[in-house]
């Protein structure tokens, strides 16, 4: 019993936070179902009528679906990228020891502290000179670069933990190092995976900077420069922007419930195995 009134107050607090992140996510999803005038006579309440509209004419959008493709596919070769790069770099720094891999790892690390509105000049630049203007891998490979700093710090961590028994066990079995990595290390490794992942993804998703100084031509648009063009168009039709905005956000939220399904999967199996 008094182990329930201690946790009380933790339980205030996560239904506080949670309403802060529900209530507008709420708000948009019903003020898509609203007119304008529902909107603005009754914003809190539920519409009446009811008006699915908004939904479907942004759902029969062939822009929608094209900018849906781009993000779908910047995103998920961005995540690939960079958790496949990282993961070596992860294993190289957690598992083996040679001269100058904590200086190297330390630049690494420094990556964190590199604004990214800064570099936004002369990566355009580079991006100019090689002929990347326009071009997804333009924002793939720089979100790659990016995110490499945060992604093998936190693996590097997960690998570091791993005892290294198991790894002398596989050893004396006869398995490679990078067999080791592929076939123990990378299943171990699915919770940290998943959280990486997550973050990449979402990241990505959201990214508006990148994509505005790459992409000139409208068929390449990401979901972000889509909205910012959706709102300048529709600047008075304020229930079909958030239409628009709630359907941008389901794919992001439907990946992000599937990663946290395997991400609680491997810290049962991981807890499990222990």
């Amino acid at each position: 019993m008094t182990r329930a009134k201690s946790a009380l107050p933790l339980h205030a607090i996560a239904w506080i936070v949670g309403a802060f992140i529900l209530v507008p996510v709420v708000y948009a999803v019903l003020g898509g179902f609203k007119s304008n005038t529902q909107l603005s006579g009754n914003p809190f309440g539920l519409p009446d009528p009811w008006v699915p509209a908004n939904y479907s004419d942004v759902l029969v959008s062939a822009s929608f679906w094209g900018q849906l493709g781009n993000s779908a596919f910047i995103a998920v070769i961005s995540t690939l990228l960079v958790v496949a790069l990282s993961a070596l770099a992860a294993f190289a720094f957690a598992r083996f020891a040679f001269r100058g891999r904590e200086l190297l790892f330390t630049l690494f690390t420094m990556g964190l502290m590199f604004p990214f509105a800064v570099a936004i000049l002369p990566i355009f630049v580079l991006l100019r000179t090689f002929g990347l203007l326009d071009n997804p891998l333009g924002v793939i490979l720089v979100q790659a670069a990016f995110g490499l700093p945060l992604t093998i710090i936190i693996l590097r961590g997960f690998f570091r933990g791993i005892p290294g028994e198991i790894e002398e066990a596989a050893t004396l079995d006869g398995c490679t190092p990078f067999g080791f990595f592929w076939r123990i290390l990378l299943p171990m490794a699915r919770p940290a995976l998943a959280t990486v992942s997550v973050l990449a993804v979402v990241g990505s998703w959201n990214n508006f900077m990148l994509p505005l100084v790459v992409f000139s031509d409208e068929t390449r648009w990401t979901l972000p420069l889509g909205i910012q063009q959706f709102q300048g168009q529709y600047s008075a039709d304020t229930a079909r922007i958030l239409a628009y905005l709630v359907l941008a956000m389901v794919p992001a939220l439907g990946f992000y419930a599937v990663a946290e399904r395997h991400l609680v999967g491997g810290l049962t199996a991981g807890a499990t195995k222990g």
